[in-house]
This record gives structure tokens, C-alpha cells and sequence, in this order.
């Protein structure tokens, strides 16, 4: 199979965007983990209330991210035809 121009291009910017999203993901899981090891050192209970839910959000965050990645699969590999 040959591509043209316009497709390795379109192939190019998703495989980056890909690429960033996966270490946007990266980024969440260790500044989670990072987050919820501090609680432990937190007195204040709402301090531990914020850590808690910071940590909620980061990790719906990476749910929201890779159900993304996984449904956009299938559009990678098939790059629209050029015109």
C-alpha cells in the first residue's frame, strides 16, 4: 500500500498527538501516586479532603484519556483518502 503526501502527513500528526496524549497520561499516574503518598503526611482534615479528591481528578483523568486513545484507534488506521 502506497500513501500519498497527504496521508503520511495526516499519519504524522496523529501518531505525535498520540504520542503526547500517552505522556500526558505518564504525567497524571505519577503526579497521583506523588499526591496520594502525601496524605499520610497531612494533619488537617481538609487538607486530606482536597489531597483526596486531586487525586480522584488526576486519576478520572487518565480513565478520560486512554478510553479517548482506545476509540480513536480505529480512525488511526484509516486515514482519510487525499481529495
Amino acid at each position: 500500500m502506497f500513501l500519498n503526501r497527504t496521508e503520511i502527513d495526516f499519519l504524522q500528526r496523529s501518531l505525535q498527538f498520540r504520542r503526547t496524549l500517552e505522556e500526558r497520561i505518564e504525567r497524571l499516574e505519577r503526579d497521583a501516586d506523588h499526591d496520594e503518598a502525601q496524605i499520610s503526611l497531612l494533619q488537617d482534615a481538609d487538607h486530606i479532603r482536597r489531597q483526596m479528591k486531586l487525586v480522584a481528578v488526576e486519576r478520572s483523568e487518565v480513565r478520560r484519556l486512554r478510553l479517548f486513545l482506545d476509540s480513536s484507534q480505529a480512525r488511526l488506521s484509516h486515514p482519510p483518502h487525499a481529495r
